[in-house]
């Protein structure tokens, strides 16, 4: 058995059950045995004390029984010496046999008339009591049995034991008579028999037998403990004992088992949601069942590990969080090398190309096309500028460090060199409606005119073939709006709130044949948030994709 449990581990119901058993079953079951056996032979002391109490009270019943015969005979004999008739005599009987119903007949006999009268006889159901008188005559009182039986028994009419009271070999009297219980308690009587002293006997250790032998008078008394007195005293008392240890051990396996059942189903529900943990669903939560017999630890246990799991759950979402910049930062550096390498080789390859053209000595260039080549050096060098730029604006709108000097800039000029700086390689048309607003803002001329640079340079990359690039203007309350449409379709709304996000593109075919980082709105955001402006993105049928500018209005 002992192997067995080294190999296998119990659960918390089975070793409570083992508990139940070891420290409270069988030291209940032993302690039960205890007391029944220790109340058994109080009782049966009990049984003897009270057959022995009621010999002496039946002892003491007939001496007082005698003695006030005795002397009421004497008190009749003495009133007898009076009376010079026997008419008067008997008269005189007669007057006592009518107030003292007990006496069956009280007559004056000589000696030889007495012994017609046998003492104690039971066959005629009374008994004799004689007493001489002075002129030797007798007088003789006829008792009724059943009137003694009344007197000697009135205290015990409750008592259900049997109690025989004999004379001259005859029973005399009897309370719960039973022929046989009778017979059977004089077959074991001592041969001889101490006197005056109740004397336990017989051979039933529950049902103790006494006999209590009288001198004067010459009377045996005899208490027999019947089988029911036993059962009344013992056998009940046992049962009750028992009843009790049977109540209180399904009482405690009740209790124990209401406990334990509450507390396997909060270990379970503890176990699942680790389990769940070690599979990596961070969302599971221990719903306990609490009550009254919930423990205060396993609560505590319960809120701690609900608390801890939260924890778990929001590392783990900034985990994701973080992993997911991280594979955009990835893509970001493909996408960025990519960019440069093909962004930035393109006007190095012109400046490097139009600036050997022009160092050669074995060809001789003319004027105009020494400017023409001069000029695109200078385009394709500010271009080169303004990726740069754009790269390196980035670290300052992340910490929130970007200076710019605010400034009265005209939105006209701003809008109008922006638009050459731009590349249009696909040669899209873009119509400027700005060029005649005289309007001037507030703001950093080289930081809005990057914000417009990029701005334009996105709707052309992103518009359909075909399509024109419109750059409109409104004034709203105090400050000037500038937009920049181009043909797009229609960008669900969910989608459209993540473009100012880094690293976001829209995932579609022209994205996906248009080289990019994903940052151009997010510097552009960045940039007009630092000059204190607002910029919106709008997608409809009405306008396709549209940005909005919104930049503060300088007083006049």
């Amino acid at each position: 058995m002992v192997q067995f449990f080294s190999k296998r581990r119990l659960k918390i119901a089975e070793q409570i059950i083992i508990v139940i058993f070891f420290a409270v079953l069988i030291p209940m079951t032993v302690s039960g045995v205890i007391i029944n056996n220790i109340n058994q032979q109080s009782n049966r002391s009990q049984l003897r004390s009270a057959a022995i109490m009621i010999a002496n009270i039946v002892s003491e019943e007939i001496d007082v029984f005698e003695h006030s015969i005795n002397n009421e005979l004497a008190q009749i004999a003495a009133t007898l010496e009076y009376y010079n008739s026997p008419e008067q005599e008997q008269k005189y009987l007669d007057t006592i046999i009518k107030d003292l119903t007990f006496y069956k007949e009280l007559d004056i006999v000589n000696k030889n008339q007495l012994e017609s009268y046998q003492v104690y006889n039971l066959r005629d159901d009374y008994a004799v009591f004689p007493r001489a008188l002075n002129d030797g005559r007798y007088l003789v009182a006829v008792l009724d049995i059943k009137n003694l039986q009344t007197n000697l028994f009135r205290t015990l009419s409750d008592d259900k034991r049997q109690i025989y009271v004999i004379a001259d070999g005859l029973l005399v009297a009897s309370s719960n008579y039973s022929e046989n219980d009778y017979i059977a308690s004089l077959s074991q009587l001592p041969k001889k028999l101490e006197t005056d002293k109740p004397v336990v006997y017989g051979n039933l250790k529950n049902q103790p037998l006494v006999y209590l032998k009288k001198t004067n008078p010459d009377v045996t008394v005899i208490v027999n403990t019947t089988e029911d007195v036993t059962k009344h005293t013992i056998d009940y008392n046992r049962d009750k004992i028992i009843l009790s240890i049977i109540i209180t051990i399904l009482t405690v396996f009740f209790v124990v088992g209401l406990y334990t059942s509450y507390l396997y189903i909060n270990i379970r529900q503890l176990f699942k949601a680790i389990i769940a943990i070690s599979k990596g669903n961070y969302e599971r939560r221990i719903r306990l069942l609490t009550n009254i017999f919930t423990p205060f630890e396993i609560v505590f246990l319960g809120n701690e590990f609900n608390r801890m799991v939260n924890q778990i759950h929001k590392s783990y979402i900034q985990l994701k969080k973080k992993n997911k910049e991280l594979k955009q930062v990835n893509e970001f550096r493909s996408n960025m090398i990519d960019t440069v390498s093909h962004e930035f080789r393109t006007p190095l390859t012109s400046i490097q190309g139009y600036t050997s053209r022009l160092l050669r000595q074995d060809i001789e260039i003319d004027e105009e096309t020494r400017i023409k080549s001069l000029k695109i050096i200078k385009k394709q060098s500010e271009r080169l500028k303004r990726m740069i730029e754009d790269l390196l604006v980035i670290p300052d709108i992340e910490g929130a460090r970007l200076n710019v000097n605010l400034v009265r800039v005209p939105i006209n000029s701003v809008i109008e060199s922006s638009v050459m700086l731009v590349r249009n390689d696909v040669n899209k048309e873009i119509i400027n409606n700005v060029r005649n607003c005289q309007i001037e803002i507030i703001a950093d001329i080289d930081r809005i005119e990057q914000v417009f640079v990029n701005l334009i340079e996105n709707a052309i990359k992103y518009s359909k073939d075909n399509s024109e690039i419109v750059l409109d203007y409104e004034i709203l309350d105090d400050r000037l709006v500038i937009s920049v449409k181009n043909d797009y379709d229609i960008i669900p709304r969910e989608k459209l709130k993540t473009l100012f996000d880094k690293f976001t593109r829209i995932d579609d075919k022209t994205t996906r044949t248009t080289r990019g980082t994903g940052l151009g709105l997010y510097i552009v955001k960045g940039l007009v948030e630092a000059m204190n402006g607002e910029i919106r993105l709008y997608s409809n049928e009405e306008c396709g994709f549209c940005v909005k500018v919104f930049m503060p209005i300088a007083e006049v």
